[in-house]
């Protein structure tokens, strides 16, 4: 039994890494990927995880097959398909540690994942079904993201969404919004950015975001708010939750690091999602920041991903503050 299965992409981030002796930009490969990137947090904090999506058969693609397998992470439905170049992202860092993006994916192999290929029992085996929304930019991946997604929630699995948009992989704004917004009915479980809010609800608001996803069927909402914390809401209430404060070396898979975590701490706590009260929210959500503080202290994404026992550390550290 999978604690997390995730659908979608996994790819190369080209991290900015300084200059050359002749003076030209150096790029550090790192593999890297959304939905990748929660697994192996998830994979170092102690739970099995499974991933679904497509690579190129190339070096990058090889490269990136022999990461997952290498953290613990089954591949049964990553497919390596000789027909696609494997989707590449060249990631900028400024002075702050943020990033900007240009991606190689055109088409990457990650948007060609077919609804046939699927695995239909690792889906059945796996107690949360994950998807963020960068499957749902181009055919077939998108029409095999919402198999998948029907099957997960045939099968009984809670259903978990971070749209993680991505500006440069949509025709527009308001393209990326309808498909961002047309998985929302499926899930339980829902992570935004505040960038994020007004395209899937129209507001900036966290707390009004965060109602509107409520009422649309979610039982629990997270609005991550970077160094600020996150904003969490329930059925019965919401509130902030600060972050761990830390200099930041590369805040790429922050986020993922953090819903990692967070995934993490609600599995364990063996409760429904309709039964998580805001007071036990907000845990998961501390335990997500935990996490995320130690991956931005480290370059990359999977690489910058933390052991169990540094999170603990954090937590009880904070605790005798």
């Amino acid at each position: 039994m999978f604690s997390v299965t995730a659908l979608g992409e996994v790819l190369i981030d080209f991290t900015d890494h300084g200059v050359s002796n002749a003076g030209q930009k150096l790029f550090e490969r790192n593999p890297g990927g959304a939905p990748a990137n929660v697994l192996v947090a998830l994979k170092k904090l102690g739970h099995e995880v499974a991933f679904i999506g497509k690579v190129g058969q190339d070096m990058h693609g090889d490269f990136l097959r022999k990461t997952l397998v290498d953290n613990g992470i089954d591949c049964t439905g990553l497919i390596s398909d000789p027909d696609f170049f494997t989707t590449l992202a060249f990631v900028a860092l400024d002075d702050q540690g943020d990033r900007s993006f240009s991606f190689a994916r055109k088409p990457g192999a990650d948007t060609q994942l077919r609804a046939e290929e699927l695995p239909a029992d690792v889906i059945r085996d796996s107690k949360v079904f994950h998807v963020g929304s960068l499957s749902l930019t181009d055919e077939p991946a998108r029409s095999a993201t919402i198999a998948a997604l029907d099957a997960a929630k045939q099968a009984g699995c809670v259903m978990s969404y971070d749209p993680n948009y991505r500006d440069s992989l949509w025709t527009s704004a308001e393209a990326a919004s309808e498909q961002m917004r047309s998985i929302v009915k499926y899930m339980d479980l829902i992570k935004i950015s505040a960038e994020e809010c007004p395209l899937m609800t129209d507001k900036t608001d966290p707390a009004e975001a965060a109602a509107i996803l409520l009422e649309q069927g979610a039982s629990i909402v997270v609005v991550t708010l970077d160094a600020d914390g996150a904003f969490v809401a329930t059925k019965d209430g919401s509130r902030m939750v600060p972050s761990f404060r830390v200099e930041a070396v590369d805040t790429t898979g922050a986020g993922d690091s953090f819903w990692g975590g967070f995934l993490c701490a609600f599995v364990e706590s063996g409760l429904a999602p309709t039964d998580v009260s805001i007071a036990r929210a907000a845990t998961f959500v501390r335990f997500g920041n935990a996490v995320a503080s130690l991956c931005v202290r480290n370059r990359g994404a999977i690489p910058a991903m933390p052991e169990r026992t540094d999170v603990e550390e954090v937590l009880a550290a904070a605790q005798d503050e």
